[in-house]
């Protein structure tokens, strides 16, 4: 059986499975009863890294970066094509039926928001964060330039490889625009249209308009010009995360407001013309100053506690990152760095940051370090993945999802490590990058100061390493069984006979199905799967015949595969396929 037709049948099949989406690591079910799933069967899935169930009849199964592959293999499934698709009122309501979501219902649509504005970009976010990266490297290695600075002149084929990041995060306000628009309900392309009027080179050239001027609004000097008589605030929008959700938000409430008042007819075009009538002056003229504010005024916080006191924000930072990302809460912090990186030229955020990433990461090897000397095979199957994406990849939820919000002992020791990696910060200096990346392994060169922060980044994860390795993260029952589980993988598995009883009936059908499939001549092997079918593979397809297997009492008949045929014959299919075999086994004694 498949990793996912094994994650359907413990989820309690597809009749249970109301819908299914994913995030960056998750495959998140909205079922029809979760009460009766084995978080233990699915953990002990192949592929499968940890499953957290959620309330009300949510539940989510950690795939690491495999998520994307097996949500496509489930829904490729016989069994899911059944399915209708859900409408939008349908999934939210199913969402938010009973624990926080009913309660809170504002809050977990915030996070969600957020969440699915950024995660279908996190692949090009991260292969971007290379590049960038890539450059610093070269930098640091006296190659080139400081890449960063735009005074600088580079060889036109350096030039070429700095706009390869580039195309990610000069235009992330479009993508971001797409995601949100989307995830509201709107037509996407009209999100993604009304955020392009502000990034057109023609909008930025009015700053260059004899009759623009400088003004100060809310303690900063702008450039307004006037359009009809109305002042016209001119920023430039490349890397801006605030103003595209901002505009969606306002967009997605107003696109369907105007799908229940203009007849169905007429929607095509009306529809999107008077939403676009309204969003693009209204984006131009207040949204994406709005944003634009709010952004640069939470980035002002965060650099004022910083002026204030380096070595605070240098603590801070990492010992509220663990909380904050299994709330969803670090996507605004990620957006400020970005502000951050288009207005000042660097950040001081991703530095401490690192600092909580690789505790998290140390813990996780911890947890890996016992998974091997205790043999527990499926944790160290999740630790393996998680590590793996955290290193490489600079990605935590795996080991926050698949591992340390399992065990309640594991957050106290990676906090520890979060405050030393910080206090080494803070009594070493400030830490900075010119740009956006995501912290792993790879992408060490894009900090100033590489000294310091590898010595702060290495500090969190041996520190967390150890206090894990040396006070392990589990409760003595937990521990034990653990070690159980391991000793009796040392001695080989008895092997259970079973005896399959085959009566007249199924001797006679099968061999009306053995005719009907070209005779025993043609087929190469059968046997029983997924409790209700038998798996035939023939030589010849041409010579099986449908219409007589169905004649002869089979429920329904599937090719699967070039010569590989599913007979669906109900509960007793072993029973079937039992006498299936014993005609193969009589004709080939017979030869």
């Amino acid at each position: 059986m498949s990793t996912a037709a094994e994650i359907v049948k413990a989820v309690g099949g597809a009749d249970n499975i109301v819908s299914l989406t994913h995030c960056a690591t998750r495959l998140r079910f909205q079922l029809v009863d979760a009460s009766g799933i084995d978080t233990a069967q699915v953990e002990s899935i192949k592929g499968v890294m940890g499953a957290v169930p959620q309330a009300g009849e949510r539940y989510q199964i950690i795939m690491g970066g495999a998520v994307q592959s097996a949500f496509n293999d489930i829904n490729a499934l016989p069994e899911m094509s059944s399915k209708k698709e859900l409408s939008d009122a349908d999934l939210k309501a199913a969402a938010r039926s009973g624990g926080v979501r009913g309660r809170f219902a504002w809050v977990d649509s915030f996070f969600e928001f957020l969440s699915d504005s950024f995660r279908p970009i996190l692949g090009a976010l991260l292969g971007a964060s290379l590049f960038i990266t890539f450059m610093a490297l070269m930098s640091t290695l006296g190659v080139i330039g400081n890449w960063a600075d735009p005074r600088t002149e580079l060889a036109p084929g350096w030039q070429f490889v700095n706009l390869m990041w580039q195309s990610v995060f000069v235009f992330l306000p479009l993508m971001v625009a797409y995601n949100a628009t989307k995830k509201l309900g709107a037509d996407p392309w009209v999100g993604f249209a009304v955020m392009a009027m502000v990034m057109l080179p023609g909008f930025t050239a009015l700053a260059e308009n004899p009759a623009a001027y400088q003004a100060n609004v809310a303690g900063s000097d702008v450039t307004l010009i006037d359009v009809f008589g109305v002042p016209l605030t001119l920023f430039s929008y490349n890397s801006q995360v605030f103003p595209p959700l901002l505009m969606a938000a306002v967009l997605g409430p107003l696109y369907k407001f105007l799908k229940r008042i203009i007849p169905e007819n007429l929607q095509l075009i009306f529809v999107p013309f008077l939403a676009m009538l309204v969003m693009l002056p209204l984006t131009a003229f207040l949204i994406g100053p709005i944003g634009v504010y709010v952004g640069a005024w939470l980035g002002g916080v965060l650099e004022a506690i910083n002026g204030f006191s380096p070595f605070i924000f240098a603590l801070l930072i990492p010992m509220i990152y663990p909380f904050m990302v299994p709330l969803g809460l670090h996507w605004p912090l990620n957006a400020v760095m970005l502000i951050n990186i288009n207005q000042l030229g660097y950040d001081f955020i991703q530095g401490p940051m690192g600092a909580w990433n690789f505790a998290c990461f140390g813990a996780t090897a911890g947890v890996l370090f016992h998974a091997y000397r205790d043999r527990e095979v499926q944790m160290r199957q999740t630790a393996t993945g998680a590590l793996a994406a955290g290193l490489l990849g600079g990605i935590s939820e795996p080991s926050l999802y698949g591992i340390h919000l399992r065990f309640k002992k594991i957050y106290p020791r990676m906090l520890v490590g979060c405050f030393v990696g910080g206090l080494i910060l803070g009594i070493g200096g400030s830490v900075t990058t010119n740009a956006f990346v995501f912290t792993s392994l790879l992408t060490i060169p894009a900090f100033s100061n590489i000294g310091l922060y590898s010595l702060a980044i290495g500090g969190a994860f041996l520190t967390a390493f150890l206090l894990v390795a040396v006070f392990d993260y589990r409760t003595p029952e937990q521990k034990a069984a653990a070690r159980r589980q391991g000793s009796d993988l040392e001695e080989p598995p008895a092997v259970e006979t079973r005896v399959i009883v085959v009566g007249d009936v199924e001797t006679n059908q099968a061999k009306q199905w053995m005719a009907a499939l070209g005779g025993e001549e043609n087929v190469v092997e059968v046997a029983p799967i997924a409790e209700t079918r038998v798996r035939v593979e023939v030589r010849d397809s041409s010579l099986v015949d449908v219409e007589a297997l169905q004649r002869a009492g089979v429920a329904a008949v599937v090719e699967a595969s070039p010569q590989v045929w599913h007979l669906v014959a109900g509960l007793t299919a072993d029973q079937y396929a039992e006498g299936m075999r014993r005609r193969l086994a009589s004709v080939s004694a017979a030869v």
